[in-house]
């Protein structure tokens, strides 16, 4: 008989609130080794609080929160959250994991190896001693996800990683989140990106203060299901055996592609 492992994180009837405002109501959702998660919905939906509660920094005011134990986690933010003018370089930045992990005042040669592992794994080992306000929005992105996973974590969180980058790469970013998915990472993104992101990602959860939907895209990027979770009537076509989303246009309008989600 074959033992399955224990999810590295389960939310059960979770709810949560600012003040008297529900923004989060009866949550469930687990999350397995080398899962690979999408969340979409629009804005206000409570996406990044979801994220808050999976990070442990948001408490629920009901249900529970079960983490496996040693779980490690590594968080990307949305880059334009970065103060982008403080002067430190590529490699500091990495190296700033490290430090806070195991409360070093200094780095030593193990980390500094360490960081140039990673920083070659994600293809940007020559930008080490770059200062980040020169960097490109793709390089930027994948700064935070060397700084990520040098905490060697069990689960990567990522709130809005394409967020203010062009198509090249977002693509490019996709792939390379696909890479380390495949690696064993299990991997958990909010998104506004239906046609971009979502459609692309394994699994997705539609969410509207609660779940609407769950599961892979085609099953759940359903017209029904959109209208119910952005409030306006969408439509889904297909196109080279990809679900496409658009608006339902009115009359006498065009159609108008998503490409970067309703929020």
């Amino acid at each position: 008989m074959t033992v399955r492992p224990e999810p590295l994180l389960r939310l059960h009837a979770v709810r949560c609130r600012y003040g008297t405002q529900t923004v989060l109501d009866g949550i469930d959702l687990t999350i397995g080794d080398s899962d690979f998660i999408g969340i979409v919905g629009p804005s206000g939906s409570g996406k990044t609080t979801l994220l808050r509660v999976l990070l442990g920094v948001m408490p629920p005011v009901a249900g529970t929160v079960t983490r496996r134990d040693g779980l490690r986690i590594g968080y990307v933010p949305q880059v334009e959250t970065i103060n982008w003018s403080f002067p430190v370089t590529v490699g500091e930045v990495v190296l700033m994991a490290r430090q806070q992990r195991f409360m070093r005042p200094r780095a030593n040669r193990q980390d500094h190896a360490d960081v140039e592992t990673t920083l070659r794994r994600l293809g940007i080992a020559e930008l080490v001693d770059r200062h980040i306000r020169a960097l490109s929005g793709g390089q930027q992105q994948r700064v935070f996800i060397a700084r990520a996973l040098l905490g060697a974590p069990h689960l990567l969180i990522m709130d809005e990683p394409t967020s203010g980058v062009d198509v090249r790469t977002r693509h490019e970013i996709i792939h390379l989140l696909a890479e380390l998915n495949a690696d064993g990472l299990a991997m958990v993104l909010s998104t506004h990106d239906l046609n971009g992101i979502a459609t692309h990602l394994p699994h997705i959860i539609c969410l509207n203060r609660t779940i609407l939907g769950a599961g892979p895209p085609r099953e759940v990027l359903t017209s029904e299901v959109l209208e119910e979770t952005y409030g306006a009537p969408m439509d889904v076509l297909e196109h080279a055996g990809m679900p496409i989303i658009v608006d339902r246009p009115r009359h006498g309008a065009h159609t108008t592609h998503l490409s970067q989600g309703a929020s």
